[in-house]
């Protein structure tokens, strides 16, 4: 079956929040069978998305809005779906009585405008959602499956797992699935990686084999569509094989395992400790690591030092070193490192200093200079780096290539 994600919602036009739920929603359906071949964004506007449902009803089997479906005027989305299928609205008592009673609970009268989230499209069922005032709803018509989901992720999540999911496998039975298996590399170009393989992307057929290029880094998806799981994955092991066999020196983690990731998991798997000293990224670094739930196991603490008095007082690097070489530079990034460690007592340090602009470069340490330095057991190792792109570019960069040196220095014991 085919199937199709419309995001309603100005603000997704307007570029004021990612359209993250598309993404979430791809994967999941892909998991059991559908693919999905559309996405559509829309406005709060009834015409308007009510001529994206006669698109999207002109091509797919299954339709899933996500948003619109607030107590507000501009939520518009069961009424595009009521008018578009020429059905009513209907008040549901039930709802409304529990919606009234959710209210009661939090010690607020429910405000009047609330009401309509109480409103079920004709032939419909509500989808309940115990994250927030607005359940989502399933219709069907004319040999199309409609799914009507709120849009904050934290809600719409639990209800694709509960819902949305269980009533699309009763509907496709065993009509197959789509897994992935995805290999992230690191310190290779996309354009030289594809030049690695070109001859396995040209010749793909299922599974198919798909490079995708972030800041710093490269992944390569490969897909595969089978009756089952395991037949999928038999198809994917081969060709998983192959890529390994040209391109294993990249290969740093597969499926969810960033860096970060990558990182906690091969500390933690050791027993060991890790502490930051960051100046330029000034603690993006710590926020990546902090990300990886259960991170306190093995991140210790850090230091954003972005002053040289802070280096100094914070750090104890040596008023030589910042007057002889400067605050960027191979000597006060290996200070900065083994001041973190000594004074954490960890296993492991890192530290970064340089010049992410767009401004305090010159001719002698240009704007993305930066220096980088792992230190733990058996010593101290500094590299520099000259990166291009703007503040955040050289920011990230600088923050993803001090967790692969750490990855690289670990796979060195």
């Amino acid at each position: 079956m085919r199937a199709e994600i419309i995001g309603v919602g100005t603000e997704l036009l307007l570029g004021q929040i990612a359209n993250t739920n598309a993404q979430y929603l791809s994967d999941k359906l892909a998991l059991e069978g559908a693919g999905v071949y559309f996405h559509q964004a829309v406005g709060d506007n009834l015409e308007r998305i009510q001529q994206a449902l006669t698109i999207a009803a002109s091509r797919s089997e299954i339709i899933v809005l996500t948003g619109g479906l607030g107590p507000t005027e501009d939520d518009l989305t069961r009424e595009a779906v009521s008018r578009f299928l020429g059905r009513n609205l209907e008040l549901d008592a039930g709802m409304l009585m529990k919606l009234e009673q959710l209210f009661a609970g939090m010690g607020r009268k429910m405000p009047t405008n609330n009401r309509k989230q109480a409103m079920l499209v004709e032939g419909g069922r509500f989808l309940d959602n115990p994250r927030g005032t607005a359940p989502g709803q399933y219709i069907e018509a004319d040999g199309c499956h409609y799914f009507l989901l709120p849009g904050p992720p934290t809600e719409l999540k639990p209800m694709v797992t509960d819902h949305v999911l269980p009533i699309l496998r009763d509907l496709m039975g065993q009509q197959g699935t789509i897994r992935s298996r995805v290999l992230r590399l690191f310190g290779i170009g996309e354009s030289a990686m594809e030049m690695e393989i070109s001859d396995i992307i040209s010749n793909q057929l299922n599974p198919t084999v798909a490079p995708l290029a972030s800041e710093g880094e490269v992944t390569l998806r490969i897909t595969a569509k089978a009756a089952s799981e395991e037949e999928a994955f038999a198809l994917i092991i081969p060709v998983e094989q192959q890529l390994r066999q040209r391109l294993g020196k990249y290969i740093y983690g597969i499926d969810d395992e960033t860096l970060p990731v990558t990182v906690g998991k091969r500390l933690k798997d050791r027993g060991e400790t890790l502490a930051l000293a960051e100046s330029c990224t000034g603690g993006l670094l710590a926020s990546m690591i902090t990300d990886v739930p259960g991170c306190s196991v093995y991140y210790k603490q850090g230091w954003v030092t972005y002053h040289n008095e802070a280096k100094s007082e914070q750090l104890g690097v040596s008023s030589d070193i910042l007057a002889q070489h400067g605050a960027v530079s191979e000597e006060c990034a290996r200070a900065m490192a083994e001041g973190a460690r000594t004074r954490a007592g960890t296993d492991w340090a890192i530290s970064v200093t340089g010049i992410a602009g767009p401004d305090g470069g010159t001719n002698e340490k240009p704007v993305g200079l930066v220096y980088i330095a792992v230190t733990g057991p058996g010593g101290t190792t500094v590299k520099q780096f000259n990166f291009r792109g703007d503040r955040q570019q050289i920011r990230i960069r600088s923050a993803k290539n001090a967790l692969y040196s750490l990855v690289r220095r670990m796979a060195e014991r």
